[in-house]
């Protein structure tokens, strides 16, 4: 019989695959569940998370370049830099990250484009730091 502790473990372990750790607004989730004796109300979360993200037609790179341009728009920093690594993990190439940047400038202005210069800039530093070494 699976814990609730089993269950919030695979919960994050999802994340661990998708962005190669567990976001904090995640994690934080999942301990307040884990607190709250409410593991099964995020894990009907998870599931339908499961469902639309994981087992989207799209497939998961589009998907993820999908989510890294909606949270540009919105001006969400963290999610949509955990969604550009995401995307690019998947197999988005960078040409296409920019190309999601641009396509925010036309609903959310400079701001989202900027944002998304931002991020894909600090993926492109990151990803050449951690080649050299």
């Amino acid at each position: 019989m699976e814990t609730n502790t089993d269950k919030a473990e695979s919960i994050r372990d999802r994340y661990r695959a998708l962005f190669g750790k567990v976001p904090q607004g995640i994690d934080a989730r999942i301990t307040l569940g884990e607190i709250s004796g409410r593991v099964e109300s995020i894990v009907a979360i998870e599931n339908l998370r499961d469902e639309l993200i994981m087992k989207n037609p799209l497939g998961l790179t589009q998907g993820q370049l999908v989510h890294f341009g909606q949270l540009i728009v919105l001006g969400r920093s963290g999610p949509a830099s955990s969604h550009a690594t995401a995307a690019y993990k998947a197999g988005a190439s960078i040409a296409e990250l920019v190309g999601v940047a641009e396509l925010a400038l036309i609903t959310g202005g400079m701001p989202a484009y900027a944002l998304g210069v931002e991020i894909i800039s600090k993926l492109v530093e990151d990803e050449a730091k951690s080649t050299e070494g």
